[in-house]
């Protein structure tokens, strides 16, 4: 729930919405008790043949002779204190009823048409007037809820969405981008039916319902009370049935998190799943978790069901209990019930019609809020999970007072670095490693000894668990990761292209830059030739989602390209090379050897080709530096180093 307040005060900013919303709810109220209001001038005037000014002037002589007999009982000196305190109540009640008959009694004479059936005529006219007014004010009731529910679901989607990409790499890696997909869109759809439930229906039901008990009590207070025996009942029903609600719509929702998991994996891996032929596989995965959530969206249902058919049938029972005392009262003419006092005069047939129907009039609405609560329930659980991603804490943060060291740089400095990430063994195991400006140098090393963890710490990733990275003497936890990354440029093994046009793909991390600028890059890049021979609309051809259209190739180009336009200081290559053919290779290759004068290049690369371009290699194993060197220092020191370059070799011939 404490989630949920927090989106309750997203709302809350709309404020003058938030004014319209109550207002437009009060009218509402208001005119669905006039609406059941006008039952009794039509039973107590019309089908008696009276019009309202004859039934003013006899109901003033009648509360006139009530008022008298009062007055005489007052005046007897024996009367007993409860009743003379009774009666003085009474005594007030009846003189504010005949100051209010004497006020409207002229203005009913004037205003009032003459005759039943154009006092017929009159209440009609009122019945579709009330309506009127209560369906225009229900239009912009919804209007405004519609808008603070959508506007907030949209607030609360980028706040989710900015702190997902401030996630750490391995949050990714423990709940999926596909849990973060169901959040965002699933979770986040179950908020905002929610809140617009809440501050919708939660107000406006309710309003109605106080407007319709409020006015069966103003008809008969105590008979209402006696009626009223089984609301506790209602709240403890509603509480249980609350919390069996939550626990089944988190299951729900963890559900379809698994659901959208399944499909991006295979959708992600369709290649794969074609060429083994896995459909049927598939298939029947898709199956297992859509019957999984299947039976658990089925059990929430049961739950809601079950809660609307034992909040109804309670509400029929008040309805029926109302029946059968008031019938009682009106029939045998009796004031009292049980032994109980219920009013201090017989009520009349129009009074207990009235009071059953104003019963009937909160009995909707409260058959509404049963929904109400059901969707309210829902929202709250999805709250909470939604924070839990806003919430969740991130190992790398903002320094107070950034630092920010010149460029370029003299040199990249791993003094001592320890890193082990929170579920897992340790990585590195005091790396020290000096890079200077204008140096390239290549890491090599067996899987998993910590080559591309070194890099994720370089861009700061991550934050090693003890020693630092500096750039000439500033730590890079001391700078804004901002500033830190602006002087870096990544390409990866794995190429990432973004639905888009290939110009703005190449222009992607540097918005700035012109066609010129994205032209010129390219051409460095070497993909300036089959953008335009090869594509169909040249730079303005949409790739597609990954870039689907391109061979490994073209993409790496690219990718270089994009990384080339960014101008960076350190320019880093994570097994750019290794999936590609020989004459991409050769291309990089040529595009590198001029673009890295000048930089600093750190290459992760088992390819000898590629080796070729470094100033000195470092070998890792096991988390530490075995060797640092150039190619025939290390040809003759590390084994590890000599066999990679030798395997090379023979696979090239």
């Amino acid at each position: 729930m404490k989630s949920f307040r927090r989106v309750l005060h997203l709302a809350a900013q709309r404020r003058l919405s938030m004014l319209g919303i109550v207002v437009t709810s009060l009218i509402i109220a208001a005119m669905w008790g006039g609406n059941i209001s006008i039952l009794y001038p039509m039973t107590e005037v019309v089908f008696e043949g009276d019009d309202l000014g004859a039934y003013v002037h006899t109901q003033i002589g009648t509360t006139e002779k009530d008022l008298q007999e009062i007055n005489t009982k007052l005046a007897d000196a024996d009367l007993p204190a409860v009743e003379r305190s009774e009666l003085e109540f009474r005594h007030k009640a009846v003189t504010y009823s005949l100051s209010w008959l004497r006020w409207c009694e002229p203005l009913v004479t004037r205003y009032a048409p003459p005759g039943p059936f154009n006092t017929l005529l009159l209440v009609v006219g009122f019945l579709l007037v009330c309506t009127a007014i209560k369906l225009v004010a229900l239009t912009i009731n919804m209007m405004l809820v519609q808008y603070i529910a959508e506007g907030t679901v949209m607030e609360l989607r980028e706040k989710f969405f900015r702190k997902a990409l401030s996630l750490d790499l391995d949050h990714f890696g423990e709940n999926g981008s596909a849990n973060l997909t169901s959040r965002l869109t699933n979770d986040v759809a179950h908020v905002g039916v929610g809140l617009s439930t809440l501050i919708g229906r939660l107000i406006r039901e309710p309003l109605k319902m106080i407007v319709c008990v409020g006015a069966a009590f103003i008809v008969c207070p105590r008979l209402l009370l006696l009626v009223m025996v089984v609301t506790p009942v209602v709240a403890f029903v509603t509480q249980r049935l609350s919390r069996a609600i939550r626990r089944a719509s988190r299951r729900v929702m963890e559900e379809m998190s698994g659901l959208y998991g399944m499909l991006n994996d295979a959708f992600n891996g369709i290649r794969v799943v074609k060429s083994f032929n896995t459909q049927s596989r598939e298939r029947a995965r898709f199956r297992t978790h859509a019957d999984a959530y299947f039976r658990r969206s089925m059990k929430v249902a049961f739950y809601n069901t079950f809660a609307r058919g034992t909040s109804e049938m309670l509400g029929l029972t008040t309805v029926g209990l109302a029946i059968l005392a008031g019938g009682y009262l009106a029939i045998n003419q009796e004031t009292h019930l049980l032994g109980l006092r219920m009013s201090d005069k017989p009520l009349d047939d129009s009074q207990v019609l009235l009071f059953f129907a104003f019963l009937i009039g909160a009995s909707d609405p409260a058959r509404k809020l049963t929904d109400v609560w059901s969707a309210l329930q829902r929202g709250i659980v999805a709250s909470a999970r939604i924070y839990e991603i806003i919430d969740a804490p991130v190992r790398v943060t903002e320094p107070a007072n950034a630092i920010k060291p010149p460029r370029p740089h003299n040199d990249v400095r791993f003094e001592n670095v320890h890193f082990q990430y929170p579920s897992g063994p340790m990585v590195l195991q005091g790396i020290d490693l000096n890079i200077s400006h204008g140096e390239t140098v290549a890491l090599v090393g067996p899987n998993g000894c910590g080559k591309s963890t070194l890099i994720s710490l370089l861009c700061r990733f991550d934050d090693p668990n003890e020693g630092q990275i500096c750039l000439d003497d500033c730590p890079i936890n001391q700078m804004a990761t901002r500033d830190l990354r602006r002087r870096i440029a990544l390409v990866s093994q794995r190429t990432v292209l973004f639905d888009d046009t290939i110009e703005n793909n190449i222009r992607y991390g540097s918005p700035s830059a012109d066609s010129h600028d994205v032209v010129r890059a390219a051409k460095l890049a070497f993909a300036d030739d089959f953008i335009l021979r090869k594509t169909p609309k040249g730079y303005q051809t949409y790739l597609g989602s990954g870039g689907v259209r391109l061979s490994g190739g073209q993409m790496q180009r690219i990718a270089l390209a994009r990384a080339f336009l960014r101008n960076p200081d350190i320019l880093i290559l994570d097994e750019a090379t290794s999936q590609i053919d020989i004459e991409s290779e050769m291309l990089i290759h040529r595009a590198l050897e001029t673009f890295l004068k000048g930089r600093t290049g750190i290459m992760v690369t088992h390819r000898a080709s590629t080796l070729a371009l470094a100033d000195r290699v470092a070998v890792l194993d096991q988390g530490k530096i075995a060797s640092v060197g150039n190619h025939e220092k290390l040809m003759v020191e590390n084994s590890f180093y000599r066999n990679l370059y030798g395997s090379e070799i023979a696979d090239a011939a």
